[in-house]
């Protein structure tokens, strides 16, 4: 059985446009579960409703702890075809960590060694630690390619628990993660577990995804979501 995980970091508040939780009503949501650390992973330019990117200037303004638990600012920013950034580069500076996922709203299928292609493109950002729900056949990656860039590019892959309960959205997805936990093991590339919450009864809720883990006997040394110090470390603060 793996131990508690300390931290989510891929949550939404209603400032992404299609999530029903304020930033303290996730952070209470997040006390209640026992987490020590919450991160918010708004969606980036691309995805219809989200907020302006001035709200990621503003972040200075932003609670760094509430209900005793510490609160990080993200960004998950969109992929677009040509291997580019949905975030402009003057507002990367102002979150705490960047997260680069394919969001088929804002994204054309280019077929699995350009996806790859496109993907590490953005993987390629000094801002950027990790890849959010890398595990999607509608537009299918080279697990073998992106795990390697990953370690090259110091970039974690997500295991996403909500990937599980949305197999019409993220087709074959525990398929792949089958591929991709192991090279990752094989290549030592760290993985994070996130819940991809929208609403705060969702805060945490990565059952799906440990339980694959246990299933998979994953190296316990690997998974980040086990350690808040320890992701606090990995993207530099």
């Amino acid at each position: 059985m793996l131990p508690p995980f300390e931290l989510d970091v891929h949550t939404h508040t209603i400032v992404s446009g299609h999530a029903y939780g304020t930033i303290r009503e996730m952070a209470h949501a997040a006390s209640e579960k026992g987490l020590k650390l919450l991160g918010f992973a708004e969606h980036g330019p691309g995805v219809p409703g989200t907020c302006d990117p001035v709200y990621f200037a503003a972040l200075e303004h932003a609670p760094r702890s509430l209900c005793g638990v510490e609160l990080l600012y993200g960004c998950e920013i969109n992929v677009l075809e040509g291997g580019l950034l949905s975030l402009p580069e003057r507002y990367l500076n102002m979150i705490d960590y960047g997260v680069v996922g394919i969001h088929k709203i804002c994204y054309t299928d280019q077929g699995r060694e350009q996806n790859t292609e496109n993907l590490i493109s953005c993987m390629k950002h000094p801002k950027v630690f990790f890849v959010s729900h890398p595990d999607d056949d509608q537009t299918p990656l080279d697990y073998e390619r992106l795990v390697s860039a990953a370690r090259e590019y110091h970039v974690a892959l997500e295991v996403n628990s909500s990937s599980f309960a949305k197999p019409h959205l993220r087709v074959n997805c525990v398929e792949n993660y089958k591929t991709m936990l192991p090279l990752c093991e094989k290549h030592h590339v760290p993985i994070l577990v996130n819940s991809d919450a929208h609403d705060p009864l969702e805060v945490a809720q990565t059952s799906a995804a440990r339980a694959l883990l246990e299933e998979l006997h994953f190296d316990p040394s690997l998974i980040l979501s086990l350690s808040a110090p320890r992701f606090k470390e990995f993207i530099g603060m």
